[in-house]
């Protein structure tokens, strides 16, 4: 925890809880996450289908949704982990896409209005799309031009969470005033989710389960199954006291007195993920202060808990 800074010394008790990696294999898969390569062809909905019946789940959701021709990283959170998967819906996005000109372009112009799309840009979501129509500010981080090749541009693009890239292409054309669409398209990272080891095909998933049920043999499906945990790699951290762990089940807010230790870059207003000092997801919340704030602070609210993902009496009850 090097990059984490101290505000009490303390121990946790083994007792209770279990460090994310160590959890016995049925609560591992109830609470884990998949990142998984989704195919050419079927929709998110489907796929998440799919991964149940190949479990035999209860739940399944995944973390932001890619067009049935899309293909790439698409996480899947498990039973109690599929409220966590929605941490990811505004994380950043990025992409490989290949956009396809209407006519020929001058090369010179086609990177000039990449340089103008770039930062705060301004969409209106397609017809087909889950969320309402209306005009909407997405940033776009930034974007690299691999190749292009007579009309078409491969380019790789980073971007705020619920940006449509379908609608970028579309939009590009407009400006260059010869018209555009997206021919293909690839997500590389969602959140802190990459193209990586990690990543796993829906193979690779009933051949780990096939593997467990049959011969007994876990280490797959512990490699293709990750601890929900992963999934909030993308927030600032706070982690508590094993004595404040229950009441923030139980819906309280995080104060001074409970903290242990917090990530560096807190400022007001951020959410972060509250963890036990084994490092269990217990929460998410947004805070009132920054980290010196809450580094000095001995009383008071430091965060507002807006989702509890820890289901109570996981540590004892010590609060009144």
């Amino acid at each position: 925890m090097a990059d984490f800074l101290i505000k009490a010394e303390g121990e946790t008790d083994p007792e209770y809880g279990c460090e994310p990696e160590a959890r016995p294999i049925t609560e591992h898969i109830s609470k884990g996450v998949v990142n998984l390569d989704k195919p050419m062809g079927p929709t998110s909905h489907e796929i998440d289908s799919w991964v149940k019946r190949i479990l035999h789940v209860d739940k399944t959701g995944h973390g932001g949704t890619l067009d049935p021709k899309v293909t790439g990283v698409l996480p899947i959170g498990i039973d109690h982990a599929t409220r966590v998967i929605q941490m990811l819906l505004g994380a950043p996005k990025e992409y490989v896409c290949l956009m396809r000109l209407h006519d020929s372009v001058p090369e010179k112009k086609v990177q000039d209005i990449f340089t103008e799309f770039t930062g705060k840009i301004f969409q209106m979501p397609p017809i087909k799309s889950a969320v309402k129509r209306e005009l909407r500010v997405r940033r776009i981080y930034n974007v690299d031009i691999l190749e292009i090749e007579d009309q078409d541009v491969l380019f790789r693009v980073k971007c705020e969470g619920g940006t449509y890239i379908r609608k970028y292409c579309h939009d590009i054309g407009e400006a260059l005033g010869c018209g555009a669409h997206m021919a293909e398209l690839r997500r590389t990272i969602s959140g802190p989710f990459h193209e990586d080891e990690t990543l796993k095909t829906l193979h690779d998933l009933t051949d780990a389960y096939h593997a467990w049920t049959e011969d007994e043999d876990e280490s797959q499906i512990r490699e293709c199954i990750l601890p929900m945990e992963r999934a909030v790699d993308h927030l600032p951290k706070i982690m508590v006291r094993d004595s404040t762990v229950d009441a923030l089940c139980h819906g309280a807010d995080l104060a001074a007195g409970g903290i242990m230790q917090l990530s560096p870059n807190i400022d007001r207003g951020n959410t972060v993920a509250i963890l036990t000092l084994k490092g269990e997801l217990i929460a998410a919340g947004e805070t009132l202060k920054t980290s010196g704030e809450i580094l000095n602070e001995k009383k008071g609210i430091m965060v507002n808990i807006k989702k509890v993902f820890m289901e109570p009496e996981t540590y004892p009850k010590m609060w009144k």
